[in-house]
């Protein structure tokens, strides 16, 4: 099994917290993990991208090379866009519809889109409104958690018991929200 994983935002978002999830997943399945992230002024709304690999054999980078990966998740549009090149052919988009536009010249959001819908595989939710709708927007991560879980190879239960951990200390409210934002995400994967 091997997975490379491309994960894409800005600060404040939640893509390290996603990364971490999918990691602590693949640890207890006794995969191999790598990963890196890049935090470009990310307290201030800037660029945030992760790469996480996973193999049941040795890794030897923790940077995925271009064209190459299985997945890209982006929780803004534009970002998804600008790491767009890191698929392969049969790799899939799920990137949220709604944008961060924290600057200026930010492009027509729609022909953002319509770029990201092009693509063969690519899934283009609102993933703060699904969140909202499963009891708080900021468990938007989870939804495109969700989204990604059916193409990484882990039993769903597996990653809803990291979700549980992971916000445990919040509380069993927190923990039901984030699990429902995670459902919700995973029926609007369905069909890819």
């Amino acid at each position: 099994m091997k997975k490379d994983i491309v994960l894409a935002g800005v600060g404040g978002q939640g893509i390290l917290t996603i990364a971490s999830i999918i990691g602590q997943a693949a640890v207890k399945q006794g995969l191999n993990i790598k990963q890196s992230e890049v935090h470009g002024m990310a307290q201030r709304g800037g660029s945030v991208l992760a790469h996480l690999r996973l193999s049941s054999n040795a890794i030897h980078s923790d940077l995925i090379a271009p064209g190459t990966a299985d997945a890209l998740i982006a929780v803004e549009p534009m970002e998804a866009l600008r790491q767009a090149e890191s698929l392969h052919s049969k790799g899939v988009i799920l990137a949220n519809s709604r944008p961060v536009e924290n600057i200026g010249d930010y492009p027509e959001l729609e022909t953002v889109l319509a770029a990201l819908r092009a693509y063969p595989r690519s899934l283009v939710i609102d993933a703060e409104a699904m969140a909202a709708a499963a009891g708080s927007a900021r468990s938007m991560n989870m939804v495109m958690l969700g989204a990604v879980s059916p193409f990484l190879g882990m039993p769903a239960e597996l990653l809803e018991a990291m979700i549980a951990e992971a916000f445990a200390r919040k509380g069993p409210e927190v923990v039901e929200t984030n699990r429902k934002a995670f459902a919700a995400g995973q029926a609007a994967a369905k069909g890819i």
